[in-house]
């Protein structure tokens, strides 16, 4: 029961960041990257009107105790509420540039091919997944020698597309990405 009210409290810290983390600004285009690709910050990827922190709203998460039915009930409905988050479909079709940490999905001897981008270093492995509207599904035409938690810019058209990894629940895709290293 301590590792699911650890996962609230990381659940809770991510929150309380929505809308609030800075994005690495500033950095010109590497070479490859489509002249009409925007940077583009993660919170752009959420709808305006989505809260993330409706579920909590009156909960007083320091009033449980560990074996209260009532933290595990509230771990289930913040997975689902996440595993279904609405995405911003004004985003479909747009040429982008974000950074983030690469989640692997197929590593192969040379490299691979798919992952998650997630925005914050240990998400999906250490910690619960994002929102849905917080994970892209990445595909590259190539294999990049990629590890876990790298950090990367992805480059490409982002599509709105719900894909389900046994990592997460992504809400969105790139194809035939343009992935490079992160340099800020």
């Amino acid at each position: 029961m301590q590792r699911l009210f650890s996962a609230l409290a990381l659940a809770l810290v991510f929150l309380a960041g929505c809308g609030e983390r800075s994005e690495p600004g500033g950095a010109p285009s590497p070479a490859g990257t489509p002249a009409s690709a925007a940077e583009t910050s993660w919170e752009a990827l959420i709808p305006a009107d989505w809260d993330p922190q409706a579920l909590f709203k009156d909960v007083d998460l320091a009033a449980f105790e560990d074996s209260d039915p009532r933290a595990l009930d509230l771990m289930l409905r913040l997975r689902q509420a996440w595993d279904n988050a609405p995405v911003n479909m004004a985003m479909n079709g747009q040429e982008i540039r974000i950074p983030g940490y690469v989640v692997p999905l197929d590593p192969q001897a040379d490299g691979i091919r798919e992952f998650l981008l997630v925005p914050y270093f240990g998400a999906c492995i250490h910690t619960p997944p994002p929102p849905a509207n917080q994970i892209i599904h990445v595909h590259m035409e190539h294999p990049l020698d990629l590890h876990a938690m790298s950090t990367v810019w992805v480059s490409g058209r982002l599509e709105v597309m719900r894909s389900e990894t046994e990592m997460g629940k992504a809400g969105y895709r790139i194809e035939r990405a343009q992935v490079r290293p992160f340099e800020g």
